[in-house]
């Protein structure tokens, strides 16, 4: 948890959270997320603002894999066939039935640039490369989100398609760790983040979802 107050380190050791955030690659939320479970040491200003340790972002970035997440094998090819796997090891949610042929492949187009978009977000430091990844990502969820509407898809399913969906992705990110033997801090950061991104995104998808069955 944050404290109350800097005992010990110098004003100029502590960094806000908007570019302790930039500094590291990982958006706020997953930064106090990290405060708040005592991964990283912070304090509160009087005002309530959090301040973190430059150290400890420091110690973080050398965490982080030195290859980009293609290097070390997550590819976007390689995370869209094992999510095929899994679709024909699991029950989906929503039956193939209920969806024409065009639907489908446009369904598996918007799967693969969605996956592109998360491995590009998850993959740079750089704050404006990751918005507009963000927005890529979003982007193909919005049409998802359609797509599932017109089907008559209820919140449920969308949630359960989206959850089992998702699954695949972490999954190889994890797999990722172990098959390449990056130290425990660096997969958990990149599993954490990757956790967070998701997250946003499937709020997105209930609400515009939401948004289409009342305007329907």
């Amino acid at each position: 948890m944050p404290t109350p107050a800097a005992s010990t380190a110098s004003r100029d050791e502590w960094i806000a959270i908007g570019p302790a955030s930039r500094l590291l690659g990982v958006d706020v939320d997953t930064l106090r997320r990290w405060a708040d479970g005592g991964r990283i040491r912070a304090f509160s200003t009087p005002g309530g603002h959090r301040r973190f340790d430059r150290r400890e972002l420091i110690r973080l970035m050398s965490a982080k894999p030195a290859k980009s997440l293609a290097e070390l094998g997550a590819t976007a090819a390689r995370i869209s066939r094992v999510h095929r796997r899994t679709y024909r090891e699991v029950d989906f949610p929503l039956a193939p039935e209920r969806f024409t042929a065009a639907d489908r492949a446009a369904f598996r187009t918007e799967g693969r640039q969605l996956v592109a978009a998360l491995l590009r977000v998850l993959d740079s430091r750089d704050a404006g490369v990751r918005a507009l990844a963000e927005a890529d990502a979003v982007r193909a969820i919005e049409s998802t989100a359609a797509r599932l509407a017109a089907c008559g898809a209820q919140p449920r399913e969308v949630i359960a398609t989206y959850l089992v969906a998702r699954r695949p992705f972490l999954a190889e990110l994890a797999e990722l760790g172990r098959r390449r033997d990056l130290d425990g801090p660096a997969i958990t950061a990149l599993y954490d983040e990757a956790s967070a991104l998701l997250d946003r995104l499937l709020l997105h998808l209930v609400a515009v979802h939401a948004a289409i069955q009342s305007e329907g």
